[in-house]
This record gives C-alpha cells, structure tokens and sequence, in this order.
C-alpha cells in the first residue's frame, strides 16, 4: 500500500495538535475501524492499518518531526513497508487497544490481568552544542541524575535475605477491578493495587538503602550520538535511559533537547547555511578571489567583475547535511558592496576623473566654509 496520505488528515487534526488531541482523535477512530468492529470488512481494515501508522508517528516527538519537514520519507518505518505491522500489539481485540493507552489500568471486556513492576518515568534533559557540532554531528557526553536499579537488592526492594509476599489486597493480581456500564456495554475498570503499586506483592521487610522501591537517585553518564543535521530545539529519544523501574520493572525513556549556540558568522536556514562578505568598490567592480572561511575550512570564493551589493554566491555542497538522506545543502554568500568614506585628495580626483570619463553626474567637490566666505565677497 503506497503511503500518499497525510497523517493529520488521517487523525482528523490540525498540523498544530497536541499530543491529547491526537490520543483523543486516534482512540475515537480506532473504536470505530478496529476489525472486531468491523469483522470481514477489508476497506476498514485499511484505514485501521493507516490510522495506526499515522499515530505511531505523530505520537513520538522526534519521529514527528522528521515527518513535518521530510514527510513519510523521512521518518524510518513509514511507507508500504511500515504499514504491514499496524495491527501489531491490537490482534487480541479491543481489550487490547484499551490496554494499549492505559497501560493495563484501562477498561477491558475480561482478560488477564497485567501485572508486575511499573516502568520508570521518561526523563528530560538539555544537550548545549556548538554550531558546527549541530552541523555534522558528534558524540557528546551526558551527565544526569536519575533513579536507578537499587545494587543492595537488585531492585527488588526488598532487605538482603528477605523476599517480598504476595499482596494481602489483590491476592497478585497487581490491579483492583470494578464493573460499570457504558457506550461499548459493559466494561471492566482495572486500576493499579494502592497497596503494592501494581507489582502483586508486599515487602514487609523493606531494603534499607532504598526504602523497599527498588531504585535510588544515581547519577550516571553516558554518550549521545546527536546526528548531523540537527536544529535548533530538536528532540533526540532515547529508549530505556529514563528513570529505572519501580522494584525491577524496565525503566523509562530520556529525551534530549537539544540547544545550539549561534555561530558569530553564519546563519542557518534549512539545510542551507547564510553567510555575508565585504567587498570593496572596485573589487565588485574588476571582480577578486577571496579565501573565505567556511564550516569545512578556507574556501576560495570568486567574485565576479560587476558584481553588485545584494548578489548571492553560493558553494555547493558545504551546507548542512540532509537528515535521513544523502547530501547537503549549500553555503549561499551575500555579497555587500562597501562605498569608501575617507577618501584622500588623490583618490578623490581619480574617481572624478572615472566619473567623467563615464559621464556620470557627480556632486561638486566640497570647497570647505572659508572658501565660500570668500567668495561671496567677491
């Protein structure tokens, strides 16, 4: 299936949805288009297969990024190939697509209680770099502090020696259950435990180091690999760097928003870098090769004869280069012509001299306030 359709359109949202709204929008369509629904129908199973995919995208910050400046082509799993996999998680039924936006502690028509430890919290952190670093990319170390797998119990939270119990509310189940009626008939509303979070059991006997959570508060550091290319307020993801889970369960995602310091000459606009050169009168005039420095180094930079204030020379291929994709784009130089203001007698008279020769209409040399005193005696 060619991937042509606009994911938003898909949704039913704008291009400046939040995340709640596209949740909203997707789990309104998904009730209405999921095969349980719709048994033998083939057409909805088609817009179930893309619905899926365009919020599986639009979901994760950086993959819906890549979309808005690249479109499907930019954002790796998209297209025909990605769509093979959309019910991927959803096969079991409704239950399941609930499950997949409670996490568990969702409404569900029966089913296996899921149970056991709660993932950790996604974290946030700020990566500062250099311009030239956002440019081509590089390997920049990240120091944060987060909570981690306890070392004492190996996140079990319970004290060396000791082992945890089954929980004496939801007998392990790790979820209560309560029955209500509503739109889809009757639902089951699964919560977590409040007495063991979830996990199915009790410590009585809690770790000392980490108070029976199975985590403390680390600091840890790592290296992100920031791609070349990146902007500005890019967002990089990255699975399982997050907080550690709660009593040994999988922790969490990081993501990392990435700064950049403005460079003293250049700019950026796209995958083009911006740029400015002085020339002098007669350098624009009788055109000059100039080196000019570049992000990859001192470039030779022709200017052409007559060339005039405002012209763009552009050096291919020494831009910034294209996120997932080949190339890059190009170093555009504005020219900016500069008119000479202190002028000797003698150069003065040469360009009088060019003046006239050219014919060109010059004002009258400035003969100073004596002169003209002067002269209006005569």
């Amino acid at each position: 299936m060619a991937d042509t359709f606009d994911y938003y359109e898909l949704l039913g949202v704008s291009r400046h949805a939040t995340e709640a709204e596209i949740k909203r929008a997707y789990l309104r369509l998904a009730r209405e288009l999921h095969p349980d629904a719709n048994p033998g129908d083939p057409a909805s199973e088609e817009r179930f297969k893309r619905i899926n995919l365009a919020y599986e995208t639009l979901r994760d910050p950086e993959r819906r990024r890549q979309y808005d400046m690249f479109g499907p082509a930019g954002v790796p799993g998209s297209g025909a190939a990605g769509t093979g996999d959309a019910f991927a998680g959803f096969g079991a039924g409704l239950g399941d697509l609930f499950d997949a936006f409670f996490g568990g502690g969702g409404a569900t028509r029966g089913g296996t209680p899921r149970t056991g430890p709660r993932r950790g919290e996604d974290a946030e952190a700020t990566l500062t770099l250099d311009f030239a670093e956002a440019v081509f990319g590089i390997e920049h170390e990240l120091n944060v502090r987060l909570p981690q797998t306890c070392p004492t119990c190996s996140g079990s939270g319970a004290r060396p020696g000791t082992t945890p119990i089954t929980c004496s509310t939801c007998r392990g189940a790790g979820e209560v259950r309560r029955l209500r009626q509503s739109i889809l008939g009757q639902m089951v509303t699964s919560t977590p435990c409040p007495r063991c979070g979830g996990t199915g059991e009790e410590i009585l006997s809690p770790c000392p180091d980490c108070r029976g959570e199975g985590r403390r508060r680390e600091e840890r550091n790592f290296v992100v690999e920031v791609p070349a290319g990146v902007d500005d307020g890019a967002t990089l993801r990255l699975p399982g760097r997050g907080a550690g889970g709660f009593r040994g369960g999988p922790p969490g995602d990081l993501y990392v928003h990435l700064r950049v310091r403005r460079h003293p000459s250049i700019t950026r606009r796209g995958p083009d870098l911006l740029a400015v050169v002085h020339v002098a009168m007669s350098q624009a005039a009788l055109g000059v090769s100039l080196q000019f420095d570049t992000l990859d180094g001192t470039e030779e930079l022709i200017v052409p004869a007559g060339t005039q204030s405002g012209k763009e020379l552009r050096l291919r291929g020494k831009g910034v280069p294209h996120l997932q994709g080949r190339g890059r784009g190009d170093l555009i130089v504005t020219v900016v012509v500069d008119t000479p203001t202190d002028l000797s007698k003698d150069q003065e008279e040469l360009l009088r001299q060019l003046a006239a020769e050219r014919g060109e209409a010059v004002a009258a040399p400035d003969v100073g306030l004596v002169s003209r005193i002067r002269g209006a005696f005569k």
